[in-house]
């Protein structure tokens, strides 16, 4: 990557450091109410777990025009003789740094590799800067697979409410898990730690001015790490507290972005998930526990109504993505009342896969294919709230673990369909 990524202050202060052992990132833009507990948090944690070794804490800031730059640089840990049973050697060094290049949080990230490659990081992390749940042991599990244990991409791996993070649930993890075989729980959870030498890999990828870049730079962290064959775990980190949505809200531009950068990377990596059969567990770090989440509200009537009004506008785009079987099957669906509403599994992992099928050979513009997926979307879950309403986290996660066997029993139509329809 060009030098002139990083400012001339940045490159001297590099210089006055020379090498660290461990460096976390903090990725931000306009989270001055946010940012300072998570500086602590991580300032803690690098001194109180790696006191023997030299760190860094990397701030990239996006242009925040709140104060967050300032918020970072005026933050101190005054209750550090509290928190720490052994004192650092090394004090905890910190870089505050804009990013530069397109908007997005694949340029922060960016940044930080750079800065981390400049350094010889043996072991980074990166973390987001909304956290409320962040505590220290955060640092230590997601930095310690990689400095003790050879790893080379640790995930997070969260407690949230059954209906927080549905996108991950209903589409990004089962559908990552059936392509490149890991059972990685969270594959964009936003919270990552990993080796210099993957944060080397990560560099030398041209991405950087695509829009995977601006939306979809979790998940290829997670896939590019898997895929090019890096050693891959994830640690426990307990509830990622944040700001809570209703899925139905505020949803078709997000479901667009992380999809459409799911279907670019199949398209990349299709000689590695095409050999791939069934999935595996992957290590796990720290100690599970239960932990307190806050409730989500979600809105039945307008999901079901967002389904029902997509047949009606949109059926002539999915008639040229989805069989004449399944819309059939749709028709059927939307004759249901809110109470009993079902899209079964079968036909969600279907959809999906048609979906992807589309994206690949272009049936129309992959904006309106993408675009158009969210009132399908919107009637899975639905159907799941409806199943899972009175269900306790437990019976959840088995009922995403049929969902997920679902995805991998389907394979074989996803690839014996994937050349169909493409011009040589």
């Amino acid at each position: 990557m060009a030098r002139s990524i990083l400012s001339k202050d940045v490159r001297k202060e590099i210089q006055q450091i020379g090498e660290v052992d461990v460096l976390v990132g903090i990725p931000s833009y306009n989270s001055a109410r946010t940012i300072p507990h998570v500086v602590r948090a991580v300032s803690a944690g690098l001194a109180k777990y790696f006191p023997k070794h030299r760190t860094l804490l990397v701030n990239s800031d996006g242009g925040s025009t709140d104060g967050t730059q300032e918020a970072v640089k005026e933050t101190t840990l005054d209750d550090l003789d509290i928190l720490l049973m052994e004192h650092p050697v090394y004090p905890v060094h910190k870089i505050v740094t804009p990013h530069h290049g397109m908007p997005g949080k694949g340029n922060a990230f960016r940044t930080i590799f750079k800065i981390a490659s400049a350094l010889n990081a043996k072991a980074c992390a990166v973390v987001d800067s909304d956290l409320r749940s962040i505590t220290p042991e955060w640092i230590e599990l997601l930095i310690e697979p990689v400095l003790f244990h050879g790893y080379d991409f640790v995930a997070p791996y969260y407690k949230r409410h059954k209906y927080d993070g549905t996108i991950t649930n209903s589409i990004v993890y089962p559908l990552t898990r059936t392509l490149y075989g890991k059972r990685i729980r969270q594959p964009i959870g936003g919270d990552f730690g990993f080796s210099g030498r993957l944060g080397q890999h990560y560099l030398q990828k041209r991405v950087y001015d695509t829009d995977v870049a601006r939306f979809g730079i979790d998940i290829w962290m997670t896939t590019t790490a898997v895929a090019d064959g890096f050693k891959v775990c994830q640690s426990f980190l307990g509830a990622k507290i944040h700001q809570p949505k209703d899925p139905a809200t505020d949803l078709s531009e997000m479901l667009a972005q992380v999809i459409g950068s799911v279907f670019r990377l199949m398209e990349i990596y299709y000689p590695v998930w095409s050999e791939v059969a069934g999935s595996d567990a992957v290590k796990e770090f720290g100690f599970k526990f239960e932990v307190g989440l806050e409730p989500i509200r979600v809105n039945l009537e307008r999901m079901v109504d967002s389904f029902q009004h997509g047949l009606s506008n949109l059926s002539p785009i999915w008639r040229k993505i989805l069989s004449p079987d399944l819309m059939i099957q749709l028709e059927e669906i939307a004759s249901h009342h809110v109470v009993e509403f079902y899209l079964p599994d079968a036909t969600w992992v279907r959809i999906m896969y048609d979906f992807a099928l589309a994206y690949r050979r272009r049936a129309m513009s992959r904006t309106h294919i993408l675009k158009s997926l969210t009132p399908l979307y919107l009637g899975w879950i639905a159907s799941f709230v409806n199943q899972t309403m009175e269900s306790d986290a437990g019976e959840v996660e088995e009922k995403l673990e049929g969902l997920s066997q679902e995805f991998e029993k389907q394979k074989i139509y996803l690839l014996a369909n994937w050349d169909k329809g493409i011009k040589p």
